[in-house]
């Protein structure tokens, strides 16, 4: 039995993938992941299929030596340059308080063309840049009077951090279960030209209602608990405490793929917003 994103794959689900990609060495990965997860059930709470998950432990087998995959057929969306333009250049600065601003409000993204300016703003002006959010994900705009002010990224919750999880109070196979419905704030920018007092503890707010709603709509369920990691000391997490975010503790800096306890990464501190009281409840419940 080996373990990849999650899923344990017994010796014969492995001969099974192996049979797949034997049977027809031109098809493409995202075909092979969408046959993978059919063959093996392998599902999204709301029914859908794991592909992302899926290609990602594919790659990680590759990587094993478990199994040889066909090349791709073009760079993985992280490696390809992101295009900078006019449309995200700085605008005139906004300084009026939270309260003050005209029709603030959060849209989701969903039109192309929101998603490629959501992704070019990020890749300028965030420190960590854009890369693809893993597994079932919302993203927000934060507009007012029409412009742009700030994006905000969720996406699937980190598999296993020790804070947390003493937090929660659940075992192994709670978690294993019922790790959807955490849900990560992956990205929160504020644009560097807007200088406002309380936004972004009023965004936290104002998407922390919003959020449950939006995903119930696009993914079938409803998540209770949200999550984020905020890089020590280059941030305080203010806004997120302002929001009445619960700090819980440290990560150790050895990321999500150190299995050898080596990688030296920055340390962030773990804060958590329960979206309902009943959180543990549902998260530890037999």
């Amino acid at each position: 039995m080996v373990r990849y994103c999650g899923r344990d794959f017994s010796p014969e689900e492995l001969q099974t993938i192996a049979r797949i990609l034997s049977q027809d060495p031109h098809r493409t990965r995202a075909s092979l992941s969408r046959l993978i997860c059919e063959a093996l059930d392998w599902r999204k709470p709301d029914g859908g299929l794991k592909e992302m998950s899926c290609r990602v432990a594919l790659l990680r087998m590759a990587s094993d030596g478990l199994l040889t995959l066909p090349p791709p057929r073009r760079l993985p969306q992280k490696c390809r340059p992101l295009p900078i333009t006019a449309a995200t250049d700085p605008q005139v600065p906004i300084t009026a308080q939270a309260g003050a601003l005209d029709d603030l409000r959060l849209e989701v993204v969903t039109h192309p063309d929101q998603s490629a300016l959501w992704r070019e703003y990020i890749q300028r002006y965030h420190y960590l840049g854009y890369s693809p959010l893993p597994g079932a994900q919302l993203r927000y705009m934060a507009l007012s009077g029409g412009q742009v002010l700030a994006l905000l990224g969720f996406g699937a919750a980190a598999w296993k951090t020790a804070p947390r999880d003493r937090f929660i109070g659940w075992n192994d196979r709670q978690r294993q279960e019922r790790l959807p419905l955490i849900v990560n704030n992956a990205r929160f920018l504020i644009l560097p030209w807007v200088s406002s007092k309380n936004l972004a503890s009023k965004l936290l707010a104002m998407v922390a209602k919003r959020l449950p709603q939006d995903w119930t709509t696009r993914y079938g369920y409803r998540p209770v608990l949200l999550e984020t990691f905020v890089e020590s000391p280059r941030f305080r997490g203010t806004c997120y405490k302002a929001a009445n975010w619960i700090y819980v503790g440290q990560t150790k800096g050895r990321g999500k793929l150190d299995v050898h306890n080596t990688a030296s990464l920055p340390k962030k501190a773990i804060w958590l917003y329960p979206l309902t009281p009943a959180f543990r409840q549902t998260l530890c419940a037999p």
